[in-house]
């Protein structure tokens, strides 16, 4: 675990380290955004975000430390995790691989999260506890985030999903595909239970993509998200728990996420 960057700022630290994890055995490579004020970790919040490597072209150290200097959100430690070249094996849905195959190393990306990561961060940071931890990311990031913590209700209180790759599923559409009974995470939602605490924010862009497989005009990321925030109400969570935001012009790209993150830091931490 080897420091490698330290870019200091008006109210904001951005450090890039490099932990090395035995399960996914390479080198996962994290960016910590941490606020000047951050002195009692046991007061403030962590929140983690899939494909950290994105942060940085949107740039979201200037993001965060602006939000930070108008006031508007309460200063929190944000953690981006860097992807490696096994993306789309590592993210998934940790209970089973989709219909292709990917996704098989989802539950041992997990054990990385609480077993080699979260330690490093507690340690790195003299941070023993939280008093909320989130974790959100984008398109699969955004997926692998949400299974994470639907799983994990006890470690985190919020999530935040963009763009999410929620047609993550176990039969392809010429293997007899239905959305009722093939799509994943839904279907983990379907059987799993209400955690008053837990609140929920996703994204989408009506641009993020064309295909629309029941033909109804719109497009799947949209229905797919609807979708599960259907099966979410059905577990008893109300609109004070989740938060949806659609973007007219909103793409499958940074630059979209770019502009909807500034929404998500104030829904979750805005004063």
């Amino acid at each position: 675990m080897a420091e490698t960057q330290i870019i200091s700022q008006k109210t904001l630290t951005s450090e890039q380290f490099v932990v090395y994890s035995g399960y996914l055995e390479r080198e996962v490579v994290i960016d910590a955004y941490l606020p000047s004020s951050f002195s009692n970790p046991e007061q403030s919040s962590l929140l983690l975000l899939n494909d950290g490597q994105d942060l940085i072209n949107m740039p979201f150290s200037e993001m965060l430390a602006s939000l930070i200097d108008d006031n508007e959100i309460e200063p929190l430690l944000c953690v981006g995790i860097h992807c490696g070249i096994e993306r789309k094996r590592e993210y998934g849905t940790a209970f089973s691989a989709d219909c292709k195959g990917r996704g098989d190393k989802a539950g041992i990306y997990n054990k990385f999260l609480f077993d080699e990561l979260l330690p490093f961060i507690r340690k790195k940071y003299h941070a023993p506890s939280f008093k909320e931890k989130a974790f959100a990311g984008f398109s699969l990031g955004g997926l692998s985030a949400l299974d994470t913590v639907w799983n994990h209700p006890n470690e985190f209180n919020k999530i935040g999903v963009f763009s999410g790759s929620l047609w993550w599923r176990r039969k392809d559409y010429e293997e007899g595909y239905e959305d009722e009974k093939d799509r994943l995470m839904h279907l983990q939602i379907r059987k799993g239970n209400f955690y008053p605490w837990m609140k929920f924010f996703f994204e989408c862009g009506l641009m993020d993509e064309t295909a629309d497989r029941n033909n109804n005009g719109i497009i799947d990321s949209i229905d797919d998200t609807l979708d599960l925030i259907v099966e979410l109400k059905a577990k008893g969570y109300t609109d004070e728990h989740i938060a949806y935001l659609e973007i007219p012009d909103g793409k499958h790209d940074v630059k979209t996420w770019a502009k909807a993150l500034p929404a998500f830091l104030k829904w979750g931490w805005g004063k």
